[in-house]
Formats: C-alpha cells, structure tokens, sequence
C-alpha cells in the first residue's frame, strides 16, 4: 500500500466493493447484509448529512457552539458501527456522529452542543463514551477498558475512532502498544480525512499507510476505502471477529485506516480554503458516499424515486423534531462546576458559590466581561 490517500485509482491492498459511481467492483463480493439493513444504513447516511447541515446552521445562528462536520465521513461511521453487536462500545473522538446516529439520534445528543452536559450523559445509554476534544487521549482509555473487558470475560469489543492527526500523538503509539501485548478486544479505527485541521496527511507521518504502523505493534493493519460503506462493513466485521476469542484462539486488536475526505471545514471555526483548493474537494466528492450507495439500491431494486423521496422526508422531520425539543432549552452556567469529581472538593465548593454571588451582583451577562 504506498497510495497515501488521492481520489482516482484504488490501491490493490485497499479493501473497496463499490466503485466511484456505486457499481459492485469484479473482483469484490457484497457482505451478507440484509436488504432491510442495507436500505437503513442508506438512510442514516442521509440522516446524517441533513443532521449536519442543520447543526452548521443553527451554529451560524448562535444556537450551538462549535461544531466538526462529518460530510463525507459517514460511510465510515455508518457502516463501522452497523458490524457491531448493541452492546459493543464506542469511543469517539468528536466528529463521528455518524455512528450516534446508527445507535439512534435522539434531541439530547444536540444539547451538548448546546451546553448542557446531558448530551453526554445520555451517550452511555447508547453504549458510547462522551465525545472527546483532546486529541488521541481517549485512545488508551479504550484500550484499557477492552482489557477490562477481556479479563472479566465480558464478549464486548471496543471500537475507537480518532483522526489521522491523533497518529502523530503520543497516545497513539502507547495504546496500540499496550493492546498488543495484551491482546484486548479493541478495533483502532482511524478516519483517515486527509487533513490533521490545516496540516496534510504527508505531514502527519513519512510511512506509506497509517494502516503499516499495525507491524510495529505486532497487530493487523488494513486500510479501506472510507467512503464505501459496505467494504467499511465488511472490514469491520472481520475485525470484531477477531476481537472477540475465537474458540479456542487469542482475542486481537485490529487498526483499520479508511481513507476518505473531510468535505466541509475541520470545525465551524475553520476556513478550508486557506490550505485546499476547489479541485481537490471536487475530486473526491466523486466518491460521496451517499450517491454511491443509492445507485446500488436502485441495481438491487431495494429503492426507487418513490423510496428515496420517502427517506427525505422522513430524515427531514426527524432532525426537525430534535431541534424543536430542544429549542427552549437554556444551559445552566453553574454545569462549570458539575462532574469533574465524584463528589465536589472544598476548592469546587468556594468557586461555585463566589460564582453565584457574581451572578446575584450582575447577572449572567455581565459574567462574560469579569476575570
């Protein structure tokens, strides 16, 4: 594998199944997936798509804070999360909403984004750990509790989404170390956009694939085609499968890389434009992965214009719905103070109320002028 990740021809060890225009490639074969699952995940990815746009929106509008777009990526998030079992985990870093959705969105998810801790809160129902801003620090975290994992005999893998910047991140090399030597249940999968924010992925590292630094850590590495939701699919069911002891073999972690494209900025606070050009986003735009997999349902006669209509509407009214429940909501300036411990030290403690009296004297909008 030396392509490092360029629109047009497919590298040989590069998994795909469907090509750029969404026909089943000579030399693949489609995974066993229902035609029932095939025509949700279709949905879900445009379910996505018009989830992100929405939230850029309402960023726009002062609604909800920063905000990273997914366009492009959801195949990889979509498709990942469909080959594991409900009680499998996710650790995402922030830009997978993708596999939220696939879990099933609900109005809370929108209210971290909004402020309020809830919408992490309510990630553990869904079996998926609270997004995380720090780059690769969730990486160890999932190691550690896929070897939790495997010591109390649980069968659940841990999936780990990160960024192809997360690589050059020293968290990166010591949780892959670890779930080598250890041989815990966990998937490394990097979403590999082709951007670390401004910086390219030729700066990120000098190896040929971010999927041959697997060798290093004794683990297998592979790398698929990001924007092909049926070989992301695939590969990822092979490596739960791995993941999960076989009968009378040793658990192993896998490092997938999906190579892909961020369409849109790193995060509403981004001007892409400074680093890429239009022809780039153009070129890889051929390869959206939406258009792709509607064009094989349409072979397959699972979708019609009818269907696709349907979808539409559907995806439309529930992101409306979401943002209609929590459209009142106001966040609370003291959620400051809430979770960074158990139980709240004395430190915590003096600071939450010297801030309520600052609020009783100016009010929350004076709040933004003080030291």
């Amino acid at each position: 594998m030396t392509d490092q990740g360029k629109p047009g021809d497919v590298p040989a060890d590069r998994v795909q199944v469907l090509d750029e225009d969404g026909h089943v490639r000579e030399d693949a074969s489609v995974p066993d997936i229902s035609d029932e699952r095939l025509v949700e995940m279709y949905r879900q990815l445009r379910l996505a798509r018009h989830f992100d746009e929405r939230a850029i929106s309402l960023q726009r509008q002062g609604q909800i804070g920063t905000y990273p777009s997914l366009a492009g990526q959801e195949a990889a998030q979509i498709g990942s999360t469909h080959a594991l079992a409900d009680d499998d985990w996710i650790s995402y870093q922030y830009r997978e909403h993708g596999a939220v959705i696939a879990r099933g969105l609900a109005p809370e998810y929108l209210l971290y984004w909004m402020g309020h801790e809830r919408g992490n809160e309510w990630l553990a129902e869904k079996n998926v750990f609270p997004l995380n801003i720090s780059i690769a620090s969730h990486l160890p975290h999932a190691t550690g509790m896929a070897w939790a994992a495997k010591l109390k005999g649980d069968d659940h893998a841990v999936m780990c989404h990160f960024g192809d910047g997360a690589t050059s991140e020293g968290d990166f090399h010591e949780a892959l170390n670890f779930a080598g030597v250890f041989d815990v249940p966990a998937i490394f999968f990097c979403n590999n956009n082709q951007y670390a924010i401004s910086h390219p992925r030729q700066r990120q590292t000098a190896s040929p694939t971010i999927a041959g630094k697997a060798d290093a850590y004794g683990i297998d590495g592979i790398q698929v085609d990001g924007m092909d939701p049926l070989a992301v699919y695939e590969v990822t069911r092979q490596a739960v499968r791995k993941a999960k002891e076989p009968e009378g073999e040793q658990c192993r972690p896998t490092l997938v890389e999906a190579v892909m494209y961020r369409f849109g900025a790193h995060t509403t606070a981004d001007d892409p434009s400074v680093y890429r050009d239009d022809e780039e986003v153009a070129a890889w735009k051929e390869r959206d992965p939406i258009p792709r997999l509607e064009t094989f349902l349409r072979e397959r006669g699972l979708l019609d214009d009818e269907g696709v209509e349907a979808i539409e509407a559907s995806v439309q009214d529930t992101v409306a719905d979401c943002i209609d429940a929590v459209s009142s909501y106001e966040p609370d300036p003291e959620q400051l103070f809430a979770n960074a411990y158990e139980t709240d030290t004395p430190r915590i403690r003096e600071q939450r109320e010297a801030f309520r009296r600052l609020r009783e004297r100016h009010g929350d909008a004076a709040l933004l002028d003080e030291d």
